[in-house]
């Protein structure tokens, strides 16, 4: 591994190389700020650039572009509610509510500093163990998919208020619901398409992220104007937009919420299909749950676990995601599927011998994820307090700005105006839900995971010919869900055992 790691190193460093790294960083952070462009488009846009470089290099590139696309989405998610990547959806929770505090620079420092430290200790996960890792990629079969995203699902109950799981739950079956409209890719039949050859292919998450936060969003501005007091409140916030600096206290706080997210997205990312979006809601949840009941109550209004959580989790996915694609040539997502392609155009097999066969290419790209993350963080920092000053922005500047973007970024992916129309059907629809108090991160959630959680039930069913047993038979898979169902009734039956307890306390003292 010595050998290979200094191979890797030689590689990476090379003039060529580095220069690789800060574009494709440059590159994928710009990309991952404009809504509606992700990595996956980052990356098809570089694709034709990296014909004419050698293998490591084009990897390289793509690399930087990938993680710098994650690194870059959390800005638009904390300055304007518009996660156009589903990896950062969960950055919004808290980035956006402590951006419109008056605390912009502080919320993208935090971003930048998690994101920095989620990469770079699942940059060192990733130099030491991926060869090993394979394996327990390769021990997960659909049976235990299945539970993790039932796992997954059962981080509703971090983004529920007090007393609000129902409504909670209700979303998340809506967003299942959304998920199984458009043409079942098992048997091909068409599902809730209301016969029109628009809704063949689906729901696009970026239309329904776009629709239920920046679109909503604006659109709540215009129903709920500020009152006076608080366009005082907000101008004399304003002043603080570029300061970016953390207490002691604060660091304090989330060094453990970095150092277990870290572990947890790494891990989430290891496993094929699962991927940065997953990590950043169980990494949320997770913290939620270990908060205490003061810390906790500050989720989803400003937290500063709230956010620095998911960010690190979905930069250290993005590092484990490269386990599958590199030891076993399985892409864990849309990302790395064309990463996968790119790598096939070179001629380079990936799979299990990429590491004794193109050990330049295997350990080049590793070493080149922790020196991009240094590139990230020093290209940012300087540039935070005039990212935050977006936010200082009028709100008749401004709400047109997030629906040009949000309509735009839309329209740009697939060039149909339905899915304008659509989306704007959406949007009412969330205003309306927001004004009843449901919660929208819960639908988004269902709406991601419904269709893997679909795809790997009927694997498993049709492996175990269509018997249900698996779900208790399989040790692994029946741990997952045993997990999920305390992690899903202990909301639930939580304060009935804490109002038991001050009964007899009650009882105790009038004893005494």
């Amino acid at each position: 591994m010595l050998d290979g790691i200094l191979i890797g190193l030689s590689t990476a460093i090379t003039p060529i190389n580095i220069l690789m790294v800060m574009a494709g960083c440059l590159v994928g952070t710009f990309i991952g700020m404009l809504p509606g462009l992700g990595p996956i488009s980052a990356i098809a846009l570089m694709i034709p650039i990296t014909y004419g470089f050698d293998p490591a290099s084009g990897m390289i590139l793509m690399a930087g572009v990938y993680y710098g696309a994650i690194f870059g989405g959390s800005t638009s998610s904390i300055l304007i509610n518009a996660p156009g990547v589903a990896g950062t959806v969960a950055t919004a929770f808290d980035g956006y509510p402590m951006a419109r505090a008056g605390h912009a620079g502080k919320a993208l420092a935090i971003a930048a500093y998690a994101s920095f430290s989620g990469g770079s200790i699942a940059a060192v996960f990733l130099l030491i163990a991926a060869p090993s890792l394979a394996v327990v990629s390769l021990a997960f079969q659909s049976t235990d998919y299945f539970a993790l995203m039932v796992l997954g699902l059962t981080a509703v109950a971090a983004f529920a208020g007090k007393g609000q799981i129902v409504k909670a739950l209700m979303m998340t079956v809506l967003g299942l619901m959304i998920s199984t409209v458009g043409t079942d890719q098992t048997q091909g039949v068409q599902r809730f398409t209301l016969g029109t050859m628009d809704l063949i292919d689906g729901v696009s998450f970026l239309l329904l992220a776009m629709a239920t936060f920046a679109l909503s969003e604006a659109l709540m501005a215009v129903l709920k104007p500020k009152s006076a007091a608080d366009i005082a409140r907000e101008r004399d916030a304003q002043s603080n937009l570029g300061s970016m600096k953390l207490s002691k206290a604060e660091v304090r706080e989330m060094a453990p919420v970095v150092g277990r997210s870290s572990v947890l997205g790494f891990f989430i990312g290891v496993l094929p299909g699962a991927g940065a979006t997953i990590a950043s809601f169980l990494a949320y949840g997770m913290e939620q749950r270990l908060a205490g009941p003061k810390k906790a109550a500050e989720f989803g209004k400003g937290s500063i676990r709230g956010l620095a959580a998911p960010e690190t989790a979905n930069n250290a996915a993005c590092s484990g995601s490269f386990v599958p694609l590199l030891t076993l040539g399985i892409p864990g997502s849309g990302t790395t599927a064309i990463m996968l392609g790119a790598l096939l155009s070179y001629g380079v097999q990936p799979g299990p011998r990429l590491f004794l066969d193109n050990p330049e290419v295997f350990w080049s790209v590793i070493v080149s994820m922790y020196i991009g993350n240094v590139v990230l963080l020093i290209l940012n920092l300087p540039l935070i307090p005039y990212i935050a000053r977006i936010l200082a922005l009028p709100p008749t500047v401004l709400i047109p700005m997030i629906l040009f973007f949000s309509l735009i970024g839309v329209y740009f992916v697939s060039f149909n105006t339905f899915d304008i129309h659509l989306m704007v059907i959406f949007a009412v629809a969330a205003v309306v839900l927001r004004l009843l108090e449901f919660p929208m991160a819960p639908m988004l959630l269902g709406f991601i995971l419904g269709g893997m959680m679909e795809e790997n039930l009927r694997r498993a069913l049709i492996i175990n010919n269509d018997s249900w047993s698996f779900l208790w038979e399989r040790p692994l898979t029946f741990a997952i869900l045993s997990i999920a169902a305390l992690i899903l009734v202990a909301p639930m039956i939580a304060p009935r055992i804490a109002r038991v307890l001050a009964r007899r306390r009650e009882a105790a003292g009038e004893g005494g």
